[in-house]
């Protein structure tokens, strides 16, 4: 039976130092060889991680959270946000003074020239300030936007905005995707396009965006660097990523 594995990308194929360990490279390349389908599930937006796909050989990824999934290089689901209710949301992020960056599957440009919380947060993912375009979500469909503000101010827009769903990555920075947006509900697209039955299909993650995709697929496993919320949804726990734990739990799956 033809079996496919996703996997995360921060915290799970890259270690904290946003590098590939080489375990893990040879593990995606034994698993490849086996005939397995390997696909990413992330956050990312797809521009951020062309390099890590050509390096893997990865052509198939669920993006944004589940709201751009890609199958062999062809796309297969989109789910953009809602642009009446994003205007709305960019209104009163104006007024608390929140900036906020949109992206498509192309680039991604703030509404802010600079601000310290856009820098702290971009930076963290190795990525500089994106481009100023304050209306460039009226022009492109946008599958992600990111909201910056700290836990303390999230609440106000949690509870007026029930259309979207917040996922928190940073201290300073939400993901702001479309409501019952997941990585699970991307790879149940794939999933569905393929005809895979969902105890062939396994998933790697380590952050709070992985929780629904761990619990929906067969076997869920969890980065040993997984946060303790994380760690008690999955069927399993491994290693961390900086300690081969992609080679570790594959080979506990006996999957390689």
């Amino acid at each position: 039976m033809k079996k496919i594995v996703f996997f995360d990308i921060d915290g799970t194929l890259l270690d904290h130092d946003k590098k590939l360990p080489d375990a893990t490279k040879e593990a995606i390349k034994m698993l490849q060889a086996n005939g397995t389908y390997v696909a990413i599930a992330t956050g990312r937006a797809p521009f951020m991680y062309e390099g890590l796909r050509e390096e893997l050989g990865v052509e198939s990824f669920v993006s944004f959270n589940g709201q751009y999934v890609v199958f062999e290089n062809q796309v297969i689901y989109t789910n953009p946000l809602n642009e009446e209710k994003l205007e709305e949301l960019l209104a009163d992020s104006s007024r608390h003074e929140h900036p906020v960056v949109h992206l498509n599957h192309e680039t991604m440009k703030a509404n802010h020239k600079h601000h310290d919380y856009i820098e702290a947060s971009m930076g963290s993912l190795k990525f500089p300030h994106p481009g100023y375009s304050p209306d460039f979500y009226k022009d492109h469909e946008i599958y992600q936007s990111l909201l910056f503000c700290t836990a303390d101010e999230e609440d106000f827009y949690r509870e007026k905005y029930k259309e979207f769903t917040f996922i928190r990555w940073h201290q300073y920075s939400m993901d702001i995707l479309p409501g019952g947006g997941s990585k699970a509900e991307g790879i149940k697209k794939m999933i569905d396009r393929l005809g895979f039955s969902m105890e062939d299909v396994y998933a790697f993650g380590d952050g709070l965006n992985d929780i629904e995709m761990l619990q929906s697929v067969g076997t869920g496993v969890a980065m040993g660097n997984a946060v303790g919320e994380v760690q008690k949804h999955a069927d399993m726990i491994t290693k961390p990523v900086d300690e081969d734990g992609i080679y570790y739990g594959l080979k506990e799956l006996q999957l390689i």
